[in-house]
């Protein structure tokens, strides 16, 4: 049965380069797995069961840490922008970066989130804007390149978005777009925040580009529903991921609270302060 789990790791492994939270995940399975206590099929299998529920229990108070957290920067009346999907269909029950979002509304603040499609893929239009719909937040879906217009012509107030990985000097990866998101709230002197638990934070990895992109299939481009929107023969690019620099990003929240620049002095305060801490 080790041995099972140890291919099934493997696979996993290679399935998402870029998130960093799988590695995480896996090797803390793992190491559970190799307890030479659990001497039989049995009780290695509960005790797996046992270790993953117990992941999806910290996530859901660890992601509800980080709403009371991010909402705090939310203003009392404000307009969102929102990136990919970051809620209880991405996590366990929360969520991250909408997690926030549903911390403010919940406090009672009159809030308005614009949700990027997030091509090409679509998991704003298709995902955020559903569980928002189901929340009761108020949302309009708008296309990704849609976001400058808002912000100079009618008023963005912050951005929010998640991650799959934040680099050691604050480099954050996440869903593609995020990047050309971040320089346009740049441009407009948006707020720009990635919100990501502690497991996001990967101190091995000195910078950005030293992040390994997913790319993906040509086909989530080049067709939509399975209909071709391209001509036949153009070839596509399709990473799944991009690279913010950390000077586009005003702060990380963390269920451990707001992290600013300096990232690469703060980042390692935060990991010395919670190592310190562990068991």
């Amino acid at each position: 049965m080790r041995k099972d789990l140890q291919a099934a790791e493997a696979v996993l492994a290679r399935s998402r380069p870029t998130a960093v939270n799988l590695f995480w995940a896996l090797r803390r399975m793992m190491k559970r797995a190799q307890d030479p206590g659990l001497d039989t099929a049995d009780r290695l299998r509960a005790a797996m069961l046992a270790e993953a529920q117990k992941i999806a229990d910290e996530d859901v108070e660890i992601n509800q840490r980080m709403g009371t957290v991010g909402a705090a920067l939310v203003p009392q009346k404000a307009t969102i922008i929102h990136h990919c999907n970051t809620g209880s269909l991405a996590t366990v029950l929360w969520g991250t970066a909408l997690g926030v979002i549903r911390s403010a509304f919940y406090q009672g603040k009159d809030i308005h989130v614009l949700v990027d499609e997030t091509r090409p893929r679509l998991q704003g239009a298709r995902l955020t804007a559903w569980e928002l719909k189901n929340l009761g937040i108020p949302h309009t879906v708008i296309a990704d390149g849609a976001s400058g217009h808002y912000m100079r012509r009618h008023g963005v107030d912050l951005c929010l978005v998640g991650s799959d990985r934040i680099a050691a000097n604050g480099d954050v990866a996440n869903k593609i777009g995020t990047y050309n998101l971040a320089v346009v709230a740049r441009e407009n002197g948006v707020p720009f925040y990635a919100v990501a638990p502690f497991s996001t934070i990967d101190m091995d990895t000195m910078h950005g580009d030293l992040i390994e992109i997913e790319e993906r299939a040509e086909e989530e481009v080049t067709h939509i529903a399975g209909q071709r929107i391209t001509p036949a023969g153009s070839p596509a690019g399709n990473p799944a991921f991009d690279v913010t620099p950390n000077y586009l990003v005003t702060a990380i929240v963390t269920e451990y609270g707001v992290i600013r620049p300096p990232f690469n002095v703060n980042l390692y305060k935060l990991v010395h302060e919670v190592g310190a801490s562990s068991p």
